[in-house]
């Protein structure tokens, strides 16, 4: 538990960098900024994923095809996506950050959270902690003017430095209050979010803040509950009886009753393999089989020796250097061949690179220990699971009864089996997991 606690904290900072994708094309190519611009979904090139506020304006919405964007606006100019390039200056960003805090986690690109309990003993208040982080942004950011794209050799990128701000910072006790304040920040001026007046910030934030399914957030504003203050007005058990387990979450959020800390994670020991192809290969057949044979190469490194895979990632480096992106989180950590290659194969099914690849590199990028192996070995297994299913069984009951206000599952149990009349042979109890 010792080893947990050094690696939370439940003050956070939130680093939010809306349109990551948009804001990375145009650090690349700073002239994009005054002009309207668009992302290309890496799945489907024929549909836009990110839309600049310029495009915006003329109608232009993510989702759209690019005959409908184009028609709305004939000035549009459309990038493919750079997904390796995204994410080697997200990663970036968050090895500039541990060095500022110990507990850094990551929550989608674009969007890290940096816990601060004990920083302002080394650094001040909360004002110069935001200054700190505010300068290792700028720098990561900014990097070098020239840097090598990875692993591909004889390229290189150019990357002109920009001195915009483009990332929105937040202070507040939790990921959610400081995820709420880094909305309301504007760039180069943070929202700090004090504990005394957290539970009066979140009041009067909108209804649209909270983590929500879009049904429920279409049902909340039928209701018309319109700011997080109209929610916490109504008794929560009425909430949950609407809108169960996702109800409780909701109210307790905007009570500000649930501070989810800060969880930093050491760094994952990445095991890396990968191959450069003589002449550029568009085969899938050949690529699957490649995807394999690095796969089977990272799994007998001897660091993976005692783990389980739980992260894969395969890049690859396209002719006319472009870039192509696979990422996956494997549901059952697994160190087999076929088991990690699948999802992989699904989605390079689905999503092939748009041309011929010179450059494959597979990568383990998360771990979990031991074998599934061993489980086989336990004294009980059975038991393990009987405990499991009682467990979901009682969790699930106890959403019934909350929900209905009584409870509606019951056990079945003897009384008279030998008596002549059915109904006294057995009888009904409430089921009490």
């Amino acid at each position: 538990m010792g080893k947990e606690n050094r690696f939370s904290s439940e003050h956070a900072v939130c680093v939010w960098i809306p349109l990551f994708a948009l804001r990375a094309e145009e650090r690349r190519r700073p002239e994009l900024c005054e002009q309207p611009t668009a992302v290309l979904s890496a799945e489907d090139t024929r549909r836009l994923w990110r839309v600049s506020h310029l495009a915006k304006r003329a109608g232009v919405t993510p989702g759209m095809t690019v005959s409908q964007s184009i028609g709305l606006c004939a000035t549009l100019i459309l990038l493919e996506a750079d997904p390796v390039h995204y994410d080697e200056l997200f990663s970036r960003i968050v090895l500039a950050l541990s060095n500022v805090s110990p507990v850094v986690e990551p929550a989608e690109l674009g969007r890290i959270y940096v816990g601060v309990d004990g920083l302002e003993k080394l650094i001040g208040d909360p004002k110069k902690v935001l200054a700190i982080i505010d300068e290792t942004l700028g720098k990561a950011w900014g990097g070098e003017q020239k840097r090598r794209r990875w692993g591909h050799k004889g390229k290189q990128e150019s990357e002109s430095k920009r001195g915009d701000i483009v990332w929105r910072l937040g202070w507040a006790k939790g990921k959610f209050a400081s995820w709420v304040a880094a909305t309301r920040a504007k760039p180069g001026t943070p929202v700090i979010v004090t504990d005394d007046r957290q539970t009066a910030f979140l009041q009067q934030q909108r209804i649209g803040t909270l983590p929500l399914e879009p049904d429920t957030h279409r049902r909340l504003w039928q209701l018309g509950l319109r700011t997080l203050s109209d929610l916490t007005t109504l008794p929560e058990q009425a909430v949950v009886s609407q809108f169960g387990r996702e109800g409780r979450l909701a109210w307790r959020l905007a009570a500000g009753l649930i501070v989810e800390p800060v969880t930093g994670q050491q760094a994952p020991r990445v095991i890396l393999a990968s191959m450069d192809f003589p002449t550029p290969i568009a085969d899938r057949g050949i690529l699957a089989n490649t995807i394999k044979k690095l796969i089977d190469q990272a799994l007998n490194h001897p660091q993976r020796i005692g783990w389980r895979v739980r992260s894969v990632r395969v890049l690859a480096a396209l002719e006319h250097d472009s870039s192509w992106m696979v990422d996956v989180t494997l549901k059952d950590p697994s160190a087999d061949r076929d088991h990690i290659a699948a999802p992989l194969l699904t989605k390079l099914e689905h999503a092939p690179p748009g041309g011929g690849i010179e450059h494959l590199l597979v990568q383990f990028t998360a771990f979990v220990r031991g074998t599934k192996e061993l489980q086989l070995f336990a004294r009980d297994a059975e038991a393990a699971a009987r405990t499991g299913r009682r467990h979901s069984l009682r969790w699930a009951a106890h959403e019934i009864k909350t929900r209905l206000s009584h409870p509606m599952l019951h056990n079945v149990i003897e009384v008279y089996p030998c008596s002549r009349i059915p109904e006294r042979r057995y009888a009904l109890i409430d089921f009490d997991p």
